[in-house]
C-alpha cells in the first residue's frame, strides 16, 4: 500500500511540475490560494499543529486569520518551487531585497568560508539560487524524501538552482566532512536550523518553551572557524526580503551559540509569523 501511496504522491508531483510551469502566473496563483484555503478550512493535522505553534509566537493574534495566512504564505513557497526553474535570473535576483546584506559579504570576502543558519521562512530555495547568481555558490543538505524518485526530484530541482545538495542521510560521503572542506576552501554553507531530524538536538528555548535545534551550523563554526550568521526570510509582495543578522558569538560552545541563533530565528519569525511554514511539532511541551 506504501509503495502505491508513494508512487502516486510522485506522479503529482511531476505532473505539478510540469503543468503549472505552462499555466499564467496570474492563475496559479488564484489556484495556489484557493488550495490554501480549502487546506486552511478542512482542518487536517499539519493546519492545527501549524495553528499550535502560531499561538505561542503570537499569543494575541486573530489565529484564525493567522493561519489562513500561513496556509497561503506556505502554499506560496509551493508555487514558486514548481516555478522557480523557469525564471530568469533577472527574476530570480530582482525579487530580492536585503538587510544588512554586507555582513554576509564582508564574512564571505574574508576567505574563511561563512555559514548562515535559517528557518522555515518563505522560500529559502529562492535565497540559494539569489546567493549563487550573485557570486557566493550555495552548498547544503536535503532531508531524505520518500519514495526515493520524489528525492531525486528535489536534488535536480535545487541544483537547477546552481545549489550543491547533500542528503542528510544515506550518502556515500560524510556531510560533515564534505561541508567542513567546502568551508575550509571559502565557501558558503546553508542550512535550515530550527527543527531537529534526529531527536539529539540541542535543547533551547523558543519562545519562551523547551525546544532542540541541530548542533549542525554551531559545530561546523567551531570546527573551521568560520562565521556562523543568522538569516531570516519573508515575502513582502511580489518581493522576497532576506534579513542578516549579527554574527553568532562563538563564545559558550555548541550549545550557546544554538541558544544565540534560536534568538536570532525568533525575532524574524515574530515580526512576520505568516511567513513560518512549520506544520511539524517543534515545541516539546503542548
Amino acid at each position: 500500500m506504501d509503495g502505491v501511496r508513494h508512487r502516486a504522491v510522485d506522479l503529482a508531483f511531476a505532473v505539478a511540475w510540469t503543468l503549472v510551469r505552462r499555466l499564467p502566473e496570474r492563475t496559479i496563483t488564484w489556484l495556489f490560494q484557493q488550495a490554501a484555503d480549502r487546506t486552511y478550512h478542512r482542518n487536517g493535522r499539519g493546519v492545527r499543529r501549524l495553528r499550535g505553534n502560531l499561538a505561542v509566537v503570537s499569543p494575541d493574534a486573530d489565529l484564525d486569520a493567522l493561519t489562513k495566512a500561513g496556509m497561503r504564505s506556505y502554499l506560496r513557497y509551493w508555487q514558486e518551487a514548481f516555478r522557480l526553474p523557469e525564471w530568469s535570473e533577472e527574476e530570480i535576483v530582482g525579487r530580492v531585497r536585503t538587510v544588512n546584506e554586507k555582513l554576509l559579504r564582508d564574512a564571505y570576502a574574508a576567505g574563511r568560508g561563512v555559514i548562515c543558519a535559517l528557518p522555515h521562512l518563505a522560500n529559502y530555495d529562492h535565497a540559494g539560487a539569489w546567493a549563487g547568481l550573485t557570486g557566493m555558490p550555495v552548498s547544503t543538505v536535503a532531508e531524505r524524501l520518500r519514495p526515493e524518485s520524489l528525492f531525486d526530484r528535489f536534488i535536480a530541482y535545487r541544483k537547477k538552482l546552481g545549489m550543491e545538495v547533500l542528503p542528510l542521510t544515506g550518502g556515500d560521503e560524510d556531510v560533515t566532512g564534505v561541508l567542513a572542506e567546502r568551508l575550509r576552501a571559502g565557501g558558503f554553507v546553508c542550512l535550515v536550523a530550527d527543527r531537529d531530524l534526529s531527536e539529539r538536538g540541542v535543547p533551547v528555548t523558543f519562545f519562551g518553551r523547551p525546544s532542540r535545534m541541530p548542533a549542525g551550523p554551531a559545530a561546523l563554526s567551531l570546527r573551521t572557524g568560520a562565521p556562523l550568521i543568522p538569516a531570516t526570510l519573508h515575502y513582502d509582495g511580489p518581493d522576497l526580503v532576506i534579513t542578516f543578522h549579527d554574527t553568532i558569538d562563538p563564545d559558550g560552545g555548541t550549545a550557546a551559540m544554538t541558544q544565540r541563533c534560536a534568538d536570532a530565528f525568533a525575532k524574524g519569525i515574530a515580526a512576520h509569523p505568516e511567513d513560518w511554514h512549520m506544520l511539524q511539532r517543534i515545541f516539546l511541551e503542548g
